[in-house]
């Protein structure tokens, strides 16, 4: 919420020879690395554009060289949940129900564990089938064997594995959400025991030479794949860049100059896999617990899911407040990771129970005794008197907080204990909605653009911007239009108009072939 969004501005030029073009990004400028922000504005960029297209251009270096990509260790509890988050789109509660009913039922070992360790029959079972299965370039001269990087994770223990190497996803017998994710585990086993994939990389740097004092050096990067490896049986998302045939200090010719206006964005919020991994970099938690602790902070409305992500609500702002500024020794990260060790040192009958509850509890129930004279409700979150009255004393209606947010409620409680709920009004902008403003007649009066929630779909929750005119203009927009303020044609409501057809014929032919 405090993020302030910085402008900035990149330059891409295409380059070409007689061999084919390619694109190249502005990097340098007299020697000196440009950062991200080193271009602040459009009169910046539009300067260096000048230069560059009155440059001669030649390339300075070309390197190239092998890249190796090597595969991942096979799952434990949070990597399985972090990757089942990301490629299936399953909650952490929902894959470890989904591992337990593969546990059960005999397809794959314990799904609770830190362990990266596989057993020498696992390591066997797995070289046999790809000797079995695929061309002798992917089979591994001998077994690899990851190192466990948790400090609790125990050596007898294995990784998340097919129980049975040879059965296939497709030869599983389980529901359709099973068998998606024994696929993920067994294709991460597998992979994890074949070489590595092989990239041919080049980097090159283009010098930009102008007239004046000013030298450029802009940079291209190509990869095309020379061996799959492990990718053959755990696929990622890999787009090859082939560039032309360069050689250094050839000549090239700029055909565009391209200036790109962009904007800071802050860090991106939790979802369910960076959140556990998260967890567990802190060491806040074990396996086990994981699932359970995103369910609850949803269960007591701390936070509310949109578009895959984690956002706090109110009330889970306001326990954080009340939490942070009263308890801070508490809801610190190291005073959970030290608590979780103190558990696993009685565990392993290192200390005594009662020594270690002791010293934490007598000083905090003390501290909280203190705390429940001192901390008032009305102090947190003073009721704000309103000029609503109540339909059925008559007394004014104040805003009070409750488990999920403010709402309406008699003063008179607990005498009247009428309560209603409190309509907000959308929050503004203040940026004049520029259909309106295109409008003659209506730019005297243009609306303003609002914050608003889909309601409806897939991307129910999402937030959106809208102008206060609806319905008499339908001007919307995704993105935060004081970060990026927006523009309109009349071009764009054709298009609107020819997508919403589209949808439309879609949705006629779907209802008719379900009909038919």
């Amino acid at each position: 919420k405090a993020f302030v969004p910085q402008e900035y501005w990149s330059i891409t030029a295409t380059l070409q020879n007689s061999h084919g073009a390619f694109e190249a990004e502005l990097a340098k400028r007299n020697g000196e690395t440009l950062d991200r922000l080193a271009i602040g504005n459009e009169a910046a960029a539009q300067a260096i554009v000048k230069d560059l297209e009155k440059s001669t251009y030649k390339i300075a270096a070309l390197e190239s060289k092998e890249v190796r990509k090597h595969p991942a260790a096979p799952f434990t509890t949070s990597t399985l949940q972090q990757t089942a988050a990301k490629r299936l789109g399953l909650s952490s509660k929902k894959t470890m129900f989904l591992a337990q009913q593969l546990y059960e039922n005999g397809h794959i070992t314990y799904m609770r564990t830190d362990s990266v360790n596989l057993s020498q029959e696992a390591l066997d079972a797995a070289a046999t089938w790809i000797k079995q299965n695929l061309p002798g370039d992917y089979a591994l001269e001998g077994p690899r064997r990851f190192k466990n990087t948790s400090r609790l994770a125990q050596e007898a223990h294995e990784a998340i594995r097919p129980t049975q190497a040879h059965v296939t996803p497709d030869q599983l017998s389980a529901s359709k959400d099973e068998q998606r994710l024994y696929e993920l585990i067994w294709r991460r086993f597998i992979a994890s025991q074949m070489p590595p994939a092989v990239l041919n990389a080049v980097h090159i740097d283009v010098e930009a030479r102008t007239d004046g004092a000013n030298t450029y050096i802009l940079t291209a990067n190509g990869s095309t794949m020379k061996f799959d490896g492990f990718l053959k049986v755990w696929p990622v998302k890999f787009e090859e860049k082939d560039l032309p045939h360069l050689a250094k200090d050839d000549a090239l010719k700029a055909t565009a100059i391209t200036p790109a206006q962009h904007f800071t964005e802050p860090p991106p919020r939790y979802n369910e896999a960076s959140l556990i991994k998260t967890l567990e970099q802190y060491g806040i938690g074990r396996p086990s617990t994981y699932a359970p602790t995103i369910a609850v902070i949803l269960a007591r409305n701390y936070v509310e899911r949109q578009q895959g992500r984690f956002f706090p609500t109110e009330i889970g702002m306001l326990v954080n407040k009340v939490l942070t500024e009263n308890f801070p020794e508490i809801v610190d990260v190291d005073f959970t990771a030290k608590m979780e060790n103190e558990l696993d040192d009685i565990a392993e009958g290192k200390e005594g129970w009662q020594k270690v509850i002791r010293d934490f509890y007598t000083p905090f129930a003390e501290h909280l005794a203190v705390k429940y004279e001192e901390v008032k409700k009305d102090d947190i979150v003073p009721p704000e008197v309103t000029d609503q009255i109540c339909d059925k004393c008559g007394k004014p209606m104040v805003v009070k907080f409750g488990r999920f947010g403010k709402f309406l409620a008699c003063s008179g409680f607990p005498d009247c204990k009428n309560t209603k709920t409190l309509k907000e009004a959308p929050k503004s902008s203040g940026v004049k909605c520029p259909k309106c403003l295109a409008n003659e007649d209506r730019k005297n009066d243009p609306g303003e653009l609002l914050e608003r929630r889909v309601r409806a779909g897939r991307a129910r929750g999402k937030l959106f911007w809208g102008c206060s005119k609806y319905p008499a203009c339908d001007f919307a927009v995704w993105n935060d239009p004081v970060q990026a303020p927006p523009t309109w044609s009349p071009e764009d409501d054709a298009k609107k108009a020819e997508r919403n057809l589209q949808r439309a014929t879609r949705g006629k032919k779907k209802a008719a072939t379900k009909e038919e």
